[in-house]
């Protein structure tokens, strides 16, 4: 059983972004069609629609790190280049997934408290979760290349 916590509107489940996070690092059309792909399961299996909206949101910060990964394929060669790019797309996944649960939720009687509650929750919830997870996608690739002989990352980002 996975390591979960759940708070609503929030759930965050341990590992539950690895495999988008390793599809970033293949490439962009992977990395597309990996969130396409787990949207459309969620949609299948008959999650909340804000659960839906919220995968679908990973094809934002995905395709930036995709992209720019593809283009400065050093980026990820370095401990700090690392934590730009975990950061970095990180924050653009925290204010995503805020913005579609504020969209989805928020009506005109809401009190400034309960923003402030989901921007803690959902945004800065999800920076850290995205953080914890870009590093175990991150060490499984680095597994899979050198203990397996597996390639997942071109020879440019090593």
């Amino acid at each position: 059983m996975p390591l979960k916590l759940v708070i609503g509107p929030a759930s965050f489940t341990l590992a539950s972004h690895v495999p988008i996070f390793i599809a970033m690092l293949i490439s962009p059309q992977v990395a597309f069609l990996v969130a396409i792909g787990t949207t459309f399961g969620f949609l299948i299996a008959g999650f909340p629609i804000v659960i839906v909206f919220r995968a679908l949101s990973h094809l934002l910060f995905v395709l930036v790190g995709a992209i720019w990964v593809k283009y400065q394929p050093k980026l990820i060669a370095t401990q700090k280049g690392r934590f730009l790019l975990a950061i970095s797309i990180n924050m653009l996944h925290g204010l995503a997934e805020f913005a579609v649960v504020y969209l989805l939720t928020v009506s005109s009687m809401v009190n400034l408290s309960y923003i402030a509650y989901l921007f803690l929750l959902i945004g800065i919830g999800s920076i850290l979760h995205g953080l914890l997870d870009f590093y175990l996608a991150y060490f499984l690739v680095t597994l899979l290349q050198n203990r397996m002989g597996i390639t997942l990352l071109s020879s440019k980002n090593n």
